[in-house]
């Protein structure tokens, strides 16, 4: 059988109600198979499903209120989905940070880890065992086998080259070991992280702050990834980040990121 292009794209949108029609916008302009989509910050009930199926689009939303939320938009087909962790959703980790769904030949996870806000924080312990949960439900759904892509914004910099000054970081969250290791723990379950094998060396970030000019002197972190299964990660053409999309009128603080990979 002849081998399928697909393009699969995780962004952070930071509120899907303002940025709807820039969203669909660049889809279309960039021809997005899968949109991978985080912290809507909308309800199910409030979500633009209508645009999305004007653009050609099915999507899966899991929202609650105006935090979070998560959603994954497909255009080659959207089954077997999954809201939130399988089994009793118990707070906190009733919030809505991850999603999955069957994208044509793709199994895909839209993931939104909690910030952890600072070390001394109990935020902080809940993001560290949600990535743990997140680890679990991974290995329950095999997502290390077949064609797996596990993406969105994690809320960790993997090491010390994915952030723009790392001494400013060492007493922060996004780069405590303690979020690494629960980062390498995901990975060591037989996920790779592509963006550095496509992407190797410093100064390949996704995320920046908004205050003025952090964008313009490059003072970026590296949170938004896309950890693969091996299937999927051989099958990778390219990977990419749009920065130019991060430099738009009204942009959200993250850019996408871009997977081009082949399928049988």
């Amino acid at each position: 059988m002849p081998e399928v292009d697909r393009r699969i794209v995780t962004w952070n949108v930071n509120s899907i109600r303002v940025r709807a029609d820039q969203v669909i916008a660049w889809a279309r302009a960039n021809d997005a198979d899968v949109l991978l989509l985080q912290e809507t910050k909308c309800g199910d009930e409030d979500f633009p499903f209508d645009a999305f199926t004007a653009a050609g689009y099915e999507v899966a939303h899991h929202g609650a209120n105006h935090w979070n939320g998560v959603a994954i938009a497909s255009r080659i087909g959207l089954s077997r989905i999954v809201r939130g962790f399988r089994g009793p959703q118990a707070e906190p980790f009733d919030e809505p940070r991850v999603i999955a769904a069957d994208c044509g030949e793709i199994r895909c996870w839209s993931v939104y880890v909690p910030n952890g806000r600072e070390l001394w924080d109990p935020h902080y312990a809940f993001k560290l065992v949600w990535l743990e949960r997140l680890r679990h439900e991974l290995i329950g759904a095999e997502a290390a086998g077949g064609r797996s892509i596990v993406a969105g914004d994690f809320n960790v910099a993997p090491a010390d080259e994915d952030i723009y000054m790392p001494s400013r970081w060492r007493k922060r969250t996004h780069a405590s070991e303690p979020e690494r290791a629960g980062l390498r723990a995901l990975v060591d379950l037989g996920l790779r992280d592509v963006t550095r094998e496509h992407l190797p060396g410093p100064g390949v970030y996704t995320w920046w702050n908004y205050r003025p000019g952090q964008f313009e002197k490059d003072h970026g972190l590296r949170i938004d990834l896309a950890l693969c299964s091996a299937t999927a990660a051989d099958s990778i053409r390219s990977v990419r980040i749009d920065r130019a999309a991060r430099g738009s009128e009204r942009p959200s603080d993250h850019a996408p990121l871009i997977i081009d990979l082949v399928v049988p």
